[in-house]
């Protein structure tokens, strides 16, 4: 078994900073990449970030420049730091961990935390 569990989530001020936190854990034998997406009321998720086992990162065009996805490989946690925040950002927050299990390990799984809300008050 695998669990993602993401922490972090709060009330903050427009133009304030987070930082999302999202472990992985269980019978892991290695992790691919890892990603945040979001989903705000009424609308559909979107992705926010990903990051592969190399580090090579991806971002939404929304969150360039304001967002990063710093990861630990050691703790299969990845981090999502979050600056210059708008109103436009409040959503719950999902984390995503493509894992290879131990004892599978021709295949990878996607597994999802259950979402941490972020709530921008301008």
């Amino acid at each position: 078994q695998v669990q993602v569990v993401e922490s972090g989530g709060g009330l903050v001020q427009a133009g304030g900073s987070l930082r999302l936190s999202c472990a992985a854990s269980g019978s892991i034998f290695s992790i691919n990449a890892m990603g945040w997406y979001r989903q705000a009321p009424g609308k559909q998720r979107e992705l926010v970030a990903t990051i592969d086992s190399g580090g090579s990162t991806n971002y939404a065009d929304s969150v360039k420049g304001r967002f990063t996805i710093p990861r630990d490989n050691a703790k299969n946690t990845v981090y999502l730091q979050m600056s210059s925040l708008n109103a436009e950002d409040t959503a719950v927050y999902f984390c995503n961990a493509d894992v290879v299990p131990r004892g599978l390990t021709m295949k990878v799984y996607r597994y999802w935390g259950q979402g941490t809300q972020v709530t921008v008050s301008s």
